[in-house]
């Protein structure tokens, strides 16, 4: 009986058939493409990362020399050398994987945050329904990038209270991480949440009416089963559109916040590299500038291509 109510909207033979139709797309192929080669990167420069730190030894791409700085493009070095002598080329690489990291667990978090209170609030109303709008309402009114930075700074510059600062310490060392990116995970995630609460908010409305739930309800299913079961599979879409989307926000959030110096400190990161390098560039040290804005640009821009193509595909406003 649970079967001939539950829907497909997370079935195989669905997503096969929206891979089918991307695939058609050769714009969006490439982009997947160029998404899925930053992804393979990303992972193995985490592996690559977590093998130094066991090994605790200094990664290649920090390792440069004094007398080779500021050296131009050229076959040694593609993209030129550093004010410190180190390869431009792979601490760009290196800097996908902190902007790959920030954009996965940042909307991982912004989508876990809003599928759960968007869902809670469409379909049990009431008291919790005012509540959740009140809270998206609030920070809906903050200023996202402000925010941002406003916890940033909290935790880089030490104004967090010591019990809190040791812990934050804790949990980022755990992950990896130094505690300028973990709180640019925090910050994004926290504040990213809001337009897809609401979004998920409205379709739950519109699927607890559906017949498939009202007949879960009369069969005397929990509450908690019919929205993890027959409600959440029915929004995915709007969850994969959402997390491509805001993919490329959190990347160009990140970058942005560690060009102005708020965000990540002890990684490879194409802000800091962009604000490194801008202050040479009326010597024509340009390189160090240009290769983190071209890694930049060809992740978020086939992100952003990604997200139209499966907004097409799986909208169901749009099949028409």
């Amino acid at each position: 009986m649970t079967e001939s109510i539950r829907q497909t909207a997370d079935s195989p033979g669905r997503w096969r058939e929206v891979l089918r139709k991307l695939l058609q797309d050769k714009i969006a192929a490439i982009s997947l493409a160029l998404v899925l080669l930053y992804a393979g990167i990303a992972f193995a420069g985490e592996a690559y990362s977590v093998y130094c730190r066991i090994a605790k030894q200094q990664p290649f791409y920090s390792i440069g020399k004094i007398e080779d700085r500021f050296q131009p493009p050229s076959a040694k070095h593609l993209f030129g050398t550093d004010y410190m002598g180190r390869d431009v080329l792979s601490r760009a690489i290196a800097g996908t994987r902190t902007a790959v990291k920030i954009g996965v667990i940042a909307s991982l978090l912004s989508v876990a945050i809003g599928v759960t209170l968007g869902a809670l609030a469409g379909y049990f109303g009431s008291w919790i329904d005012d509540f959740v709008v009140w809270i998206y309402s609030t920070f809906a009114a903050m200023p996202t990038l402000l925010f941002i930075l406003a916890f940033a700074l909290l935790v880089n510059k030490g104004f967090l209270f010591p019990p809190a600062a040791l812990a934050f310490k804790k949990i980022s060392s755990l992950m990896n991480m130094d505690p300028g990116m973990m709180a640019v995970y925090l910050g994004i995630g926290l504040t990213g949440w809001v337009s897809l609460c609401r979004v998920v908010r409205a379709e739950t409305l519109r699927l607890r009416e559906t017949a498939y739930v009202q007949a879960a309800k009369s069969l005397g299913y929990r509450s908690f089963r019919i929205i993890t079961r027959h409600v959440i599979p029915n929004l995915f879409h709007l969850v994969i559109i959402y997390f491509t989307m805001r993919f490329a926000f959190a990347i160009m959030t990140e970058v942005i916040v560690s060009y102005l110096g708020l965000g990540v400190q002890l990684e490879p990161s194409w802000g800091v590299m962009i604000a490194d390098g801008q202050e040479r560039l009326w010597r024509g040290v340009w390189w160090e500038v240009g290769a983190a804005t071209i890694f930049m640009f060809f992740l978020v821009l086939p992100l952003n291509i990604l997200g139209d193509a499966l907004r097409d595909v799986l909208d169901p406003r749009l099949e028409s």
